[in-house]
């Protein structure tokens, strides 16, 4: 018989899945654009490239790069011009947020120019972006007290939270700070296990929203317990994915589940013997008359 834990990648589910921290493999994140045919290359230092057919999106996977910025991804109207929209994720990441981007990526590269190239509604961009913040109010992240210029949500624990940028930004800034219209963190307060994710101004919504859904998704993540830093160890609910076998009984404990015996008879349940007789065991009546 199948063991169903069998395919599961750890030994413990983490709760909430924003503190589970990166899996440190690429593979998951890559495998949906890869499936689609695009060119994979990488460098001397062990950096990834996955570039699309029509070279209009380009993607990064950094482990050698000069910042904590893991993963980069590029899109291009004109593939020798600026980037139309970029997206990031830095090392501590959780590598299924990577992945639900990549997928929704993939599938909007195969609808067309027009979905993976897709600009926000210049007519109301803001109304636009709220589909991607839909996700997080629905499952419970509130809203903060505003800031000029930026809508900011939170988890009720605060560890975790979404900023969105109002107004306008500096198109290189964008690309190559944090200083994103969208930003995504979590993680401990202090330490090296927190995380962030950007999102430049004309990211098409459908792709953040695959990002916003990932992160506030309740379904804990499977993790090795020794392979999390100790932040996230610390800070995170951890239920093992085998139960632990129950205790081995002691004496006590069978002793107290043993079916109980029926009680043995005893004096006072056995009739005494008595020189009374009682009328059914009286002997039969004499007959009168002489003996012959």
């Amino acid at each position: 018989m199948n063991d169903p834990d069998a395919d599961i990648d750890g030994d413990v589910y983490v709760f909430p899945r924003y503190l589970a921290g990166s899996t440190y493999t690429g593979d998951p994140a890559l495998e949906p654009l890869l499936v689609l045919g695009w060119e994979l290359t990488d460098d001397d230092l062990g950096n990834v490239y996955v570039t699309a057919p029509d070279r209009k999106i380009r993607l990064g996977y950094l482990p050698e790069g000069d910042d904590d910025g893991l993963w980069r991804v590029n899109a291009y109207e004109d593939r020798f011009g600026p980037p139309t929209w970029g997206v990031s994720f830095n090392d501590m990441c959780p590598t299924e947020f990577v992945t639900a981007f990549t997928t929704a990526l993939a599938a909007a590269y195969q609808a067309g120019p027009e979905h993976y190239l897709a600009r926000p509604d210049p007519a109301a961009p803001e109304l636009d972006a709220f589909n991607a913040i839909v996700p997080l109010i629905n499952r419970g992240w509130k809203i903060q007290h505003p800031r000029w210029g930026v809508m900011e949500l939170q988890t009720t624990d605060g560890m975790a939270g979404l900023e969105f940028a109002t107004g306008r930004l500096d198109p290189e800034k964008e690309l190559t700070t944090l200083q994103a219209r969208w930003y995504l963190q979590g993680g401990p307060p202090s330490g090296y296990a927190r995380w962030y994710a950007t999102a430049s101004t004309n990211t098409p919504i459908p792709l953040v929203t695959a990002i916003t859904e990932s992160v506030s998704d309740p379904r804990p993540l499977p993790r090795w317990k020794e392979q999390m830093l100790r932040g996230l160890r610390e800070t995170a609910q951890l239920v093992p994915v085998t139960p632990a076998p129950p205790p081995v009984p002691t004496p006590l404990d069978v002793r107290r589940t043993a079916p109980r015996r029926a009680p043995a008879l005893t004096t006072r349940s056995v009739p005494r013997w008595s020189t009374t007789t009682t009328p059914s065991a009286a002997l039969p009546a004499r007959r009168s008359g002489l003996r012959r």
